[in-house]
């Protein structure tokens, strides 16, 4: 999967390059069915607004998949921590995708079998 890093409000460090990659990169083995290469779109960055305690940062990640967009945001207290969370969500999402299609996959051949044995 390749993955494009935008950051908004800090600079990107190489740790954090790392992180996120280390982190989105392997999402890509929960769909091994898709055979174009995935994109991932991440933005990363602080938010800029006034805080009684400490900074909040958010972590975005969109995957662009065949009819489809999967979307995850978290807000954290931490680069790192919003990452992860958000990387959680994407498994998940990913894991649901891919049952979806393959039950698509599945009602499509009960129908052509059912139709094969009418003709």
């Amino acid at each position: 999967m390749k993955v494009s890093i935008k950051t908004t409000n800090f600079k990107l460090t190489p740790g954090i390059r790392k992180a996120v990659e280390e982190k989105i990169s392997p999402l890509d083995r929960f769909i091994p069915h898709i055979k174009v290469p995935l994109k991932a779109f991440v933005e990363v960055g602080l938010i800029n607004r006034h805080h009684q305690k400490g900074d909040i940062y958010y972590a975005e990640v969109n995957i662009n998949l065949p009819g489809r967009i999967i979307r995850s945001e978290a807000k954290e207290e931490s680069v790192y921590k919003a990452v992860n969370t958000v990387k959680d969500e994407l498994q998940l999402l990913l894991k649901k995708y891919k049952k979806k299609q393959m039950a698509k996959r599945e009602k499509a051949l009960v129908t052509l079998k059912r139709k094969s044995r009418e003709a």
